[in-house]
């Protein structure tokens, strides 16, 4: 077990998952689901809280209804490959609102970022947007036709 992780039991994942369903459950409702009085229950989550397992609270948004209903994949290669310019890269994709997911990626590609947008022209301004803060040597662009499953839920049996 690594030091960051932290060692949680039955009932604790049972909080967990009825919080990662709906985080707007009153308390009662998440103690009877794990099996608990609602001042214990609350006490674990304060204490998932400060262990930083729970670390938001969140509202999951209708991404159709505010007119960002096309989600972009983009697999950037680079041929720079030294910490300013990782930082630089980093740097300049913080404040883009489009930009919801950037990892740095092991095999082909060296980076991918997941957008959302409302149209490919938003596409377009987005792309000329992240090109002229930092140069890329291979962008490569791929439109999901269909969302098959996408889940902001966290695995808990292997915790």
């Amino acid at each position: 077990m690594n030091a960051k992780t932290i060692r949680i039991d039955a009932i604790d994942k049972k909080i967990l998952s009825s919080l990662q369903s709906n985080c707007a459950l009153p308390v009662a409702e998440v103690a009877e689901t794990a099996g608990i009085s609602p001042t214990a229950c609350w006490r674990r989550i304060q204490k998932l809280e400060q262990d930083g397992i729970i670390q938001h609270r969140v509202a999951l948004l209708d991404r159709q209804k505010l007119n960002v209903g096309v989600t972009v994949f983009i697999a950037v290669k680079t041929r720079e490959h030294s910490a300013k310019w990782a930082e630089m890269f980093r740097n300049a994709l913080k404040d883009i609102p489009e930009v919801v997911d950037f990892y740095r990626m092991s095999g082909e590609v060296d980076y991918l970022i997941k957008a959302y947008v409302p149209d490919i022209a938003s596409y377009d301004a987005l792309y000329k947007k992240l090109i002229s803060r930092v140069e890329l040597s291979d962008v490569t662009s791929m439109f999901a036709m269909e969302e098959i499953k996408a889940t902001t839920q966290i695995p808990l049996d292997y915790a």
